[in-house]
């Protein structure tokens, strides 16, 4: 293969922690600056009311992707482990399986997510002021939504046989597509918001085709043509894809309720909590970098038996995060006025994402810690368990804690029911994996 592949069962782990890592935050980086091309472009040339439009919008193709995305994260740890145990023939089915089940319910869900776009952005409140534009760019998006899942599932199945530096190129050639085509849609054309929907779908659309096209010819990954996988293969995916599924849901459907409680302040607040979640994206990165990369880690030598290392791997993780989260979290911190303008322009959007950003940003380091430790016991096959954890994170912490916030304090509130969630949710992760029983968990015959 013209790409290495990293075995993490052996050689020092630190070492291969970064170097493999290394280009999953790369590959983090892009996906973030992807975003955020698209956010300053709109917010810039369209204004405030846009920039709250898609911000609103990509909560909700979020949580309409979330089960999806769940069920990528246990191809993750089934394809890693298979990896591990040297197991050629399992790692082809399961490949396959995978394909059929995740591309099936891609198209089902970017159909009804098409038509139930409208109902969805007025049940969370969004303004009557961005409501059309929402609904505009959401239908847009769901039509090229195969092409987002497209590249990110050849993206983890790159990443679960060690190789983490090709999806870089996925990504990278996205973000450029999406730079040039932006301006091109949004004012040459005078499409407005829909430019930058359409500049959405042919950047993730290629990036598609060209990750395709790579990962059969060159990195030697077993696609084939998709068969109807066995009913072994089916229960099994299902026994950790349902768990981890919702497990996302929760997520995402708690995203969605606190945008909920955003849109109660008015257009002003929600276009300032979309500015300051473009830079939340960014503290987040070391977190869902390591999360990632540890569960291939993880995965790889829970295969092959060697529990030993998957002990050295949480601590490495944990030593990693710490350093490198409060880094960027002070950053962040630092600079949290002028980047905020970056986006808008009105005083009091900016004013409300700097304090809302500045509030926040060095708890993030303790999603890290969150991350890191369900990535370890998430390869296990803990899925359920992390399911749990997840709920008890978002629906009885961090969706309350934000109510109550903004019902005491206001719209200053939210960053601070948020940072207190952030903190309590890392404990009950780190009870989970002292004392939890995700040890003894079986995932290949």
């Amino acid at each position: 293969m013209s790409t290495r592949q990293y075995d993490f069962t052996e050689g020092s782990i630190m070492k291969k922690m970064i170097l493999f890592s290394s280009p999953i935050f790369l590959t983090n980086i892009l996906q973030t600056s992807y975003q955020l091309i698209d956010s300053l472009w709109v917010g810039n040339l369209l204004g405030a009311n846009a920039l709250g439009a898609i911000a609103v919008s990509g909560t909700v193709i979020f949580t309409i992707l979330s089960f999806i995305i769940g069920i990528n994260t246990a191809a993750l740890t089934i394809l890693s482990q298979h990896k591990g145990a040297a197991d050629d023939e399992g790692l082809k089915k399961s490949l396959n399986a995978f394909v059929v089940i995740l591309g099936t319910m891609t198209v089902l869900l970017g159909i009804a997510g098409f038509f139930i776009s409208g109902y969805i952005l007025q049940w969370m409140g969004t303004p009557d002021e961005m409501l059309p534009l929402a609904t505009l760019y959401l239908r847009i998006n769901f039509i090229g939504i195969i092409f987002l899942f497209g590249y990110n599932f050849i993206a983890t199945v790159l990443r679960a046989l060690g190789d983490s530096k090709t999806p870089v190129r996925f990504v990278l050639l996205a973000v450029i597509l999406n730079t040039v085509l932006d301006p091109l849609f949004i004012s040459v054309f005078d499409l407005g918001i829909a430019g930058a929907a359409y500049a959405t779908i042919v950047s993730q659309g290629t990036a598609f085709i060209y990750g395709l096209i790579y990962s059969v010819s060159k990195a030697g990954v077993p696609f084939s043509v998709p068969f109807l996988p066995s009913v072994a293969q089916l229960k099994k995916i299902f026994k950790l894809g349902l768990p981890s599924g919702l497990s996302m849901m929760v997520i995402s459907g708690g995203v969605l309720a606190i945008m909920t409680v955003v849109t109660n302040f008015g257009e002003e607040v929600v276009a300032g909590f979309g500015a300051a979640q473009r830079l939340e994206s960014l503290i987040m990165l070391p977190a869902l970098t390591l999360g990632s990369a540890i569960n291939s880690m993880a995965g790889q030598n829970i295969g092959a038996g060697k529990w030993e290392r998957v002990g050295e791997i949480s601590k490495n993780g944990l030593i990693l995060i710490g350093t490198v989260s409060l880094t960027i979290s002070a950053i962040v911190f630092i600079s949290a006025e002028y980047a905020i303008a970056m986006f808008v322009q009105e005083p009091e959007t900016v004013a409300f994402g700097t304090t809302y950003i500045q509030t926040v940003a060095f708890f993030y380091t303790f999603l890290g810690i969150n991350f890191v430790l369900n990535g370890v016991v998430r390869a296990a096959g803990a899925m359920f368990q992390v399911f749990v954890l997840n709920v008890l994170s978002f629906w009885v912490l961090r969706f309350p804690l934000t109510y109550l916030g903004a019902l005491w304090l206001g719209e200053r509130g939210i960053g601070a029911g948020m940072a207190a969630s952030l903190f309590i949710s890392s404990l009950l992760a780190a009870a989970y994996y002292k004392f939890g029983k995700w040890r003894e968990i079986k995932v290949l015959d």
